[in-house]
């Protein structure tokens, strides 16, 4: 990743040295702190090409707010610390934004070079604007990232048709002229239809043959970040849209079994949440963050996250999402073995789910409803090793499940075949494993693969009852995915 060759604001004004992150380097040299940068970004799966150079210019204020990419490596270095800790300033505070009548007027310059600073007085901004997934100088690349979402719903459909759901950004974006300019309400509602049709892929298909491709919108969010909006609130719209595409890239990741890739979006959801003081995008990203821990067999982060959730999503209103919220906490507490604090956040779950929706319910949890209840329910007894309960309520979430949601149609029935196995019923078992394997046509999420090849290994001592050995011979023909 290049550094940023933004200068301050304010041309007259000499820059003010960061004292802060000074501090923290301490005693190391800046080739050596730099070297501890870089490391730090590899624990959460960045990219960042940070040198002496890159130090010394933040300790000199050149650089008074890090992209998105060097802010999630500080803040992983630095926990507990926010960006102004470290002695940046806010974003918000170095975008250089104009008066409102000249922001609400059409931008002035549609020619400027793709990815250059905009220029107020002729100064640059003040904070890094190159693309934080870009590991070089390539404004070309930046160019067609931006052009990905310029042209409204039309550039979504055409990214977002083909068997499972998107064609090659550039071929989207060939039509567009190439020129660059600030963000419109097109753009925001481009981002926000692009988020629905990666959602509703995700729910009829899982999230294997969609994750790669879902990663090219995500770049274009960003890079659109970058590029500004004319309105404040459109700008608002757009960091709300990327923090939830963020969040919609991150689930496929995880979904797919690719769990460092995951947690470093719902990172990334997270800061954009963070740096707008947006709640509803805050609580998704911790809801899903305390999910992935809970996977990743890290359960009292999952706790945790899932308690964060909650205090951002109190003052929302809606009983739904704190209801999903601890499910996710009584998921956490299962794989502590603490079956009490499991009971006590089940119950909780269900007292606010009998609350029934609300217009406060978030547009994303169109997914929660009482079959999730039941799955969920059903993955706590399931860790907690009570395969009875958890067959009971794996079988319930499959009955109650619209078929609309393919992939939790097949989730639940690989859930209810796994308890049913461990809890010595392999007949019943082999017969759900054979509805899900009717639906792996449809489905390509690895996480259902994964639960069906556990149950397999229960069942194989079992291979003499008749049941068991046609699901098994069937199970040996599906070809494997690489």
């Amino acid at each position: 990743m290049a550094t940023s060759t933004a200068t301050s604001a304010h041309p007259d004004r000499p820059p003010r040295p960061n004292a802060a992150f000074r501090r923290l380097r301490g005693a190391r040299s800046p080739a050596e702190f730099a070297a501890a940068v870089c490391r730090a970004a590899r624990e959460i799966g960045e990219r960042v090409s940070c040198d002496a150079r890159y130090i010394g210019r933040v300790e000199a204020g050149e650089i008074r707010c890090p992209n998105y990419a060097y802010e999630r490596v500080f803040l992983h270095m630095f926990p507990g610390r926010s960006l102004t800790d470290l002695g940046f300033a806010p974003r918000s505070s170095v975008r250089g934004r104009r008066a409102r009548t000249e922001e609400d007027a059409p931008p002035a310059h549609l020619g400027r070079p793709p990815g250059a600073a905009r220029r107020t007085g002729g100064a640059g901004e003040p904070y890094e604007t190159h693309n934080p997934y870009d590991t070089h100088d390539n404004n070309e690349e930046s160019d067609v990232l931006r052009r990905a979402f310029m042209t409204g719903g039309a550039t979504v459909a055409a990214v977002s048709l083909g068997p499972l759901g998107f064609t090659t950004e550039a071929a989207a974006a060939a039509a567009v002229p190439r020129t660059a300019r600030r963000a419109g309400a097109g753009d925001a509602g481009a981002l926000e239809e692009a988020v629905r049709r990666i959602r509703l892929l995700d729910d009829r298909h899982g999230a294997d043959g969609l994750y790669r491709r879902a990663a090219e919108p995500l770049r274009a969010a960003y890079a659109l970040l970058d590029a500004g909006a004319t309105r404040q609130a459109t700008a608002d719209r757009l960091y709300a849209g990327a923090g939830e595409l963020a969040i919609s890239v991150g689930w496929l990741a995880h979904d797919s079994g690719r769990f460092d890739d995951a947690r470093s979006h719902y990172a990334e959801a997270l800061a954009t949440a963070r740096m707008t003081g947006d709640p509803g995008v805050e609580a998704h990203a911790f809801c899903n963050t305390a999910f992935l821990a809970r996977d990743a067999g890290r359960p009292r982060e999952a706790v945790r996250a899932a308690q964060a959730a909650q205090r951002a999503a109190r003052p929302l209103g809606s009983a739904r999402l704190m209801s999903l919220l601890a499910l996710r906490e009584a998921g956490g507490w299962a794989g502590l073995a603490d079956r009490t604090g499991c009971e006590q956040a089940l119950t909780r779950a269900q007292v606010l789910f009998d609350r029934g929706p609300s217009d406060a319910d978030p547009e994303w949890m169109s997914f929660f409803g009482a079959a999730e209840l039941e799955g969920l329910e059903a993955q706590c007894w399931s860790t907690l090793g009570d395969w009875p309960r958890a067959a009971g309520h794996a079988r319930r979430a499959a009955e109650l499940q619209d078929p609309h949601f393919t992939r939790n149609l097949a989730l639940y029935s690989a859930e209810l075949a796994d308890d049913l196995a461990r809890g010595g019923r392999p007949d019943e078992a082999a017969a759900a494993g054979m509805r899900v394997l009717d639906l792996l046509g449809e489905v390509q999420s690895s996480r259902v693969r994964a639960m069906l090849a556990g149950t397999v290994r229960v069942l194989s001592p079992h291979r003499r009852a008749v049941g068991v050995a046609v699901f098994l011979e069937r199970y040996g023909g599906v070809p494997r995915v690489a």
